[in-house]
């Protein structure tokens, strides 16, 4: 055992004695934080290879973890296409003392934008769909269409893939509401039993009018990204997931990805636990209304498998992020298709109202932050008992972090000190490892 294995030890049998300050604020089968003592960073239990190298990462997510009280994390970190960190720290079930692995999957919420644009590309590099398609010529959903009658939004014909894309189709939640998570009512609205799945939120969704013009501005949108993954469906002739693990995933070598289930007896085996505080109500039709941990059943994970349904770990999704930063990694899209990921959208969505470029913008599933003829790309995701995010910069190094919880003590946003977090890290770095962990997860 090496001396910083020892001291791993050493750590997991101190915080056993420290553990009760999360354990006190657990809801049975729930997962709800309270505000107590945090642990000190040098008790949280961590596990995985840790190279001296790169300790300055260590102590910063030790560090992090024991400030806000995270339960578990995963971090991974690539320099120029090799996995020189994955770790993982904390506890993925603090009930059990079941500690996170680097490899244990997590619930990644919106970061799985970027493995839907990955898709859609896919299928413009097969020659099976143009960008500038209006998705209303690819999905069939005339009869949806006219149940709706008048109140179907003409303008809904002119938006086309690549403004579901950039979270320009008009939809803006922000103006009206997420209509992924209005499970119960559309359901209700289709005469179906809820959840609501992904055609019957779009079959409700062609009764209600868009916030903008398609393509006038970005406004975020889970909503254009379940359109999305439709598209896929109805161009592949296979399940969106399935296309997605054969055309995407399996060809970088990723195999544990997959969509997660929203209630806890559907948790896959090596996934975490995630915690929230408080409760909601269920959207299932056989315990509807009553009060449930939020993570475990008050929104239906499954519907939202292409906006933020997968489950991954933190070197799957660094596997990811290095095929995108290599084409010859990247072998299911060509340089045109890299190439649009990170072209600037027109108009208000990539320029001020006064037409001066912005300083970041949404490309094709990624924000986008041009430094000199280069660029920075991230996403991040956040869910109820999770935050994550994957960041690439323009050096040829990529940062994944994944939490099992998305709470901070001092209401914090979570995503936003890990992004700091990685880049202060990677600044201490003297001496990059030359070594790739990548084959340990194969």
């Amino acid at each position: 055992m090496s001396p910083v294995s020892r001291r791993s030890v050493v750590r997991r049998s101190i915080f056993h004695r420290t553990v009760g300050w999360l354990l006190l604020g657990l809801v049975a089968l729930g997962g709800s934080l309270a505000a107590q003592d945090a642990p000190d960073a040098d008790s949280i239990p961590s596990t995985g290879v840790l190279d001296r190298r790169m300790m300055g990462f260590d102590l910063a997510i030790r560090e992090f973890l024991a400030e806000q009280q995270i339960p578990g994390a995963a971090v991974a970190v690539t320099d120029q296409g090799r996995l020189v960190f994955a770790r993982g720290y904390g506890y993925a079930d603090p009930e059990t003392e079941q500690q996170v692995e680097p490899a244990s999957l997590f619930r990644i919420a919106s970061v799985s934008k970027p493995i839907t644009a990955v898709a859609i590309l896919t299928l413009v590099h097969q020659g099976k769909l143009d960008l500038d398609t209006p998705y209303l010529e690819i999905l069939d959903l005339e009869d949806e269409i006219a149940a709706a009658g008048d109140s179907f939004d003409p303008r809904q014909r002119d938006v086309t893939v690549r403004f579901l894309l950039q979270h320009r189709g008009g939809w803006d939640r922000d103006a009206s509401f997420d209509p992924m998570f209005r499970s119960v009512p559309f359901a209700r609205a289709q005469n179906v039993l809820p959840p609501a799945g992904p055609n019957t939120v779009i079959a409700a969704m062609m009764s209600h009018k868009l916030d903008f013009n398609p393509g006038e501005k970005y406004a975020y949108s889970n909503y254009g990204y379940c359109l999305l993954g439709r598209i896929v469906e109805q161009l592949s002739g296979q399940t969106y997931e399935e296309f997605v693990r054969e055309e995407v995933l399996r060809p970088m070598r990723i195999r544990s990805m997959r969509i997660g289930a929203t209630r806890l007896a559907g948790r896959a085996e090596g996934e975490v636990r995630y915690f929230a505080s408080g409760e909601g109500r269920s959207v299932f039709a056989d315990d509807l209304n009553q009060a449930v941990p939020h993570p475990y059943g008050a929104w239906y994970l499954e519907a939202m498998d292409a906006h933020g349904g997968w489950i991954a770990s933190a070197p799957d999704l660094a596997r990811f992020a290095v095929a995108l930063d290599d084409p010859r990694r990247c072998r299911m899209l060509g340089p045109a298709e890299l190439a649009e990921i990170i072209a600037r959208p027109n108009g208000l969505a990539g320029h001020d109202a006064d037409g001066k470029p912005k300083d970041a913008f949404y490309g094709l599933g990624w924000m986008v932050r041009p430094v000199g003829d280069r660029r920075n790309l991230w996403h991040s995701g956040s869910l109820p008992g999770t935050a994550t995010i994957v960041i690439r910069r323009n050096d040829g190094r990529n940062f994944v972090c994944l939490l099992n919880t998305r709470e901070s003590p001092r209401g914090d946003n979570i995503n936003q000190l890990i992004d700091r977090l990685m880049h202060e890290a990677a600044s201490k770095v003297e001496t990059w490892p030359n070594r790739n962990l990548f084959d340990q997860f194969d």
